[in-house]
């Protein structure tokens, strides 16, 4: 369960423009801290910029929370897992190849063992996958 999201200055404007016309959108409420070292105010509901990316402020977030939701910004998530601060790691897999884009594992970056703890099948064949720290 989780009750704050931590967004990237990109993703929480992607945000504000999808709430802008949704008035009851669950995250409306949620409480949103902000990656950014350009940003200085989000407009968004319940959002606090937190300043450049900072592993001791996230930290400081998972231990006075029941959990954090980041989406948006495979930049923040790899920083997240190069950190160590990643308990789950949930992948929406789509049946389309693009031929291009931003990996979410960089080639060169340090591997990290994984263990997959749920899969989900939806329509369309997009596969929801849960992943988790493997043992070691």
């Amino acid at each position: 369960m989780t009750d704050i999201a931590v967004r990237h200055r990109r993703g929480i404007r992607i945000g504000d423009d999808f709430a802008s016309g949704a008035g009851s959108y669950p995250a409306n409420e949620t409480a949103k801290y902000v990656v950014s070292s350009t940003l200085e105010k989000a407009d968004w509901n319940n959002s606090t910029v937190l300043g450049p990316y900072d592993p001791e402020a996230v930290r400081e977030l998972k231990q006075r929370t029941q959990g954090i939701y980041v989406s948006g910004s495979a930049t923040l998530v790899r920083a997240l897992l190069a950190d160590g601060l990643v308990d789950e790691l949930h992948l929406f897999l789509y049946p389309v190849t693009l031929g291009q884009g931003q990996r979410l594992f960089p080639e060169g970056a340090d591997g990290q063992k994984l263990a997959l703890t749920t899969c989900e099948r939806f329509e369309g064949g997009v596969a929801h996958l849960v992943y988790g720290p493997a043992a070691d």
